[in-house]
């Protein structure tokens, strides 16, 4: 492992992501506590997907022998996002929210072990030193951008029907 520095990044957003996800399933009810980890957690995994995506899973889309495990990923952010987006509009005190939370953290926790236990071990193999050190400048550079960017969308299931 040359310059694993973008996996050491990736992996640190997941744990804060696991971290998030567990204070936000022990919250209950409409509690603003709910609201503010659930968009924290929400701004925080829009802008680390959309950024995963320009940095890593661009260079894998560009390698045959990844480009499948990239592809996949793609789709399950894809799915994701879509769930945070019902949340988001959701009635933070029904009982259909926490279910649905949990639908989606389950979904998620299985993306990022997936990434941790599989994708990153190959395409750290598989990718050059260089590669890998471009990747984490692309990723520190687009991080705080799509931040900003997710924390001023107001996501919403209508965006859909365009």
């Amino acid at each position: 492992m040359t310059d694993a520095k973008i996996f050491e990044r990736l992996k640190a957003d997941h744990e804060r992501h696991r971290d998030l996800l567990d204070r936000i399933d022990a919250t209950q009810g409409d509690s603003e506590e709910r609201e503010q980890l659930f968009e924290t957690f929400r701004v925080e995994v829009t802008a680390h997907a959309a950024s995963e995506e320009m940095s890593l899973y661009a260079t894998m889309l560009g390698k045959p022998d990844l480009r499948d495990e990239a592809q996949h990923s793609v789709a399950e952010h894809k799915e994701i996002d879509d769930l945070l987006t019902e949340l988001y509009e959701m009635d933070f005190a029904s009982t259909g929210w926490l279910t649905r939370f949990r639908t989606m953290k389950h979904r998620y926790l299985h993306h990022i072990d997936e990434e941790e236990e599989e994708m990153f071990p190959e395409a750290d193999e598989a990718l050059s030193a260089a590669a890998k050190k471009e990747m984490a400048a692309t990723f520190a550079k687009e991080k705080p951008k799509e931040k900003v960017k997710a924390a001023a969308e107001e996501p919403s299931s209508e965006d859909e029907k365009e």
